[in-house]
């Protein structure tokens, strides 16, 4: 039972930590640029990055980001095989994953906002779920040119697909307790939206 529950643990802990791998941070001090959050909209994440004009330095945290999500889901997965609730753990550790982006330990607890961890962490539980959830953020953010708007509609949509494919599941539990976590780290940008504030890229394209 001990080495049950140190195995859990390490995994949880070990989730958290590879989600404080910040890479908007990393990439940007590599590049020797500013750090992203005292510019833009102040977030650690790729759509902040991209507001640099460095394309490649945005592609780049983009990647990370969404492997560090992927790479811990299917880690777990690999470690637990058939275990009896594996997939509840699998699912805990992708959220600890997000969190651990959201609120950095190795970054004073100033993260991004989940968006691209969060689809890393969905992809490994299912890539239909994920291909859904790019198609969503696209089809919004095409029609918007807000880049908040479509990751929030595609966060709270993300629940739904994945009752839809997966059912009841633990996977299921896991995408509500990510998507609660992304929406509430959104809280600002959804206060800018409805009072017409938010920032938009056709707005820069003018």
């Amino acid at each position: 039972m001990n080495s049950i529950n140190y195995q859990l643990y390490s995994m949880l802990i070990g989730s958290y930590l590879l989600g404080s791998l910040s890479f908007a941070i990393i990439v940007s001090k590599f590049m020797k640029m500013d750090d992203p959050r005292s510019y833009g909209s102040n977030n650690a994440g790729a759509t902040n990055v991209m507001r640099s004009g460095n394309k490649k330095a945005a592609a780049l945290t983009l990647l990370g980001d969404l492997l560090k999500g992927l790479l811990v889901v299917l880690i777990a997965r690999y470690i637990l095989g058939d275990q009896t609730g594996a997939d509840a753990i699998v699912g805990f550790c992708g959220v600890m994953v997000v969190i651990g982006h959201i609120y950095p330990i190795f970054f004073k607890f100033k993260g991004g906002k989940g968006v691209a961890t969060a689809i890393g962490v969905l992809l490994g539980f299912s890539p239909l779920l994920a291909l859904l959830l790019l198609v969503t953020w696209f089809a919004v953010f095409k029609l918007s040119k807000i880049s908040s708007l479509a990751a929030i509609v595609a966060t709270l949509a993300s629940p739904l697909y994945a009752y839809i494919l997966m059912g009841n599941s633990s996977y299921f539990g896991a995408t509500v307790m990510v998507a609660f976590f992304v929406i509430y780290k959104h809280k600002g940008n959804i206060i800018r939206l409805l009072s017409g504030k938010e920032h938009s890229f056709k707005k820069d394209n003018k």
